[in-house]
């Protein structure tokens, strides 16, 4: 499972409906922060009727349990342990749901269940549709029914999902594809999803990338590194060959606080400069052979003071893209 904005409440509805003796593990992910108190298995254990756990990289894996991911470390599933690793960052994120997704779809196939529940951006599409691919079976929150519909919609718009629904109803839905007959298809070879695996857990080589992408015109925000363009036509993602991973809204997201950091620096350095100019200016008027030069930097105070309110507009001012009314999402 995996969440993110508004995820919490939705993880506490829905293990709320898991009964005890589930024939199945789960593991959960949730977008937090590097410096999070590590309290979510306390949080989500007293509203769950399984067992909670933080996960501890090496364990075997029980079924009736619930596996939380530890703060700053991806969890992962191998054949039959768990993992717990503090790999690149993906999607802005560590843990990532991705990360879960493709190595559960790698490690068990067809008898995955990938569940999407409320968060914003696209974090979990591309780890669902693996789970697709190699015979699993999606469920994803109804988008309408979420308190943050983005990865929801993400899901619907790019995974044939098996099953959209409401949060109240999504803890049936998990025990009816664990106990159900479900009539799966049979899982795609994938040898991509290796690769990505080892990138994953930091262990990718620039030969990887040469094997599963194109280097774009691209570099990646964490490191600087060229990015390379890998996956579906319709849902590109890009990874460096360190194994920092994005997808295209993560990418344009990230980009985006890259430019305000720098506009917010700009802004700093302008009025530093007109503060500067001022000081220069005054003291250059005390004397009669320098007040040309004073009024020179006077002259340069209030041209900085004017680009540096121009500036601060610009950045305090909602920006057309924010007025823009959503579209309607498309229909499935």
């Amino acid at each position: 499972m995996g969440a993110s904005a508004g995820g919490l409440e939705a993880y506490r509805r829905v293990l709320a409906e898991l009964p005890a003796d589930l024939p199945a593990a789960v593991f959960a992910v949730i977008h937090m922060p590097a410096n999070a108190p590590g309290l979510l298995a306390q949080v989500l254990g007293r509203h769950a009727r399984m067992p909670v756990y933080e996960a501890e990289d090496g364990e075997r894996i029980r079924e009736g349990r619930v596996y939380v991911a530890r703060p700053d470390h991806h969890l992962l599933v191998a054949r039959d342990r768990v993992r717990v690793l503090r790999g690149p960052k993906q999607n802005r994120s560590r843990p990532a749901i991705d990360v879960l997704f493709r190595s559960a779809a790698v490690a068990f196939g067809p008898r995955v269940i990938g569940v999407v529940l409320s968060g914003n951006l696209d974090d979990g599409t591309a780890g669902l549709s693996a789970i697709k691919n190699r015979g699993g079976y999606a469920i994803v929150q109804d988008p309408s029914d979420a308190e943050f519909s983005g990865m929801p919609q993400s899901a619907v718009n790019h995974v044939q999902v098996d099953e959209q629904p409401p949060l109240a109803a999504i803890g049936a839905a998990v025990i009816a594809a664990v106990g159900g007959d479900i009539d799966l298809p049979e899982p795609t070879t994938r040898p991509e999803l290796e690769i990505e695996m080892r990138s994953d857990s930091g262990e990718g080589r620039m030969e990887d990338m040469q094997a599963i992408g194109t280097p774009s015109v691209f570099t990646c925000p964490e490191c600087s590194g060229t990015l390379w363009e890998i996956g579906d036509h319709d849902l590109p993602r890009f990874r460096c060959r360190v194994g920092h991973a994005y997808s295209a809204e993560s990418l344009v997201a990230e980009q985006d606080d890259a430019v305000e950091d720098a506009l917010w620096a700009g802004l700093r350095s302008l009025e530093e400069n007109a503060t500067t100019a001022r000081r220069m200016a005054e003291r250059f008027r005390l004397r009669p052979a320098t007040v040309t030069l004073s009024a020179r930097y006077e002259t340069k105070a209030r041209v900085h003071d004017k680009h540096a309110a121009e500036l601060r507009r610009l950045l305090t001012e909602k920006t057309p893209a924010d007025k823009v009314p959503q579209e309607e999402p498309p229909t499935s």
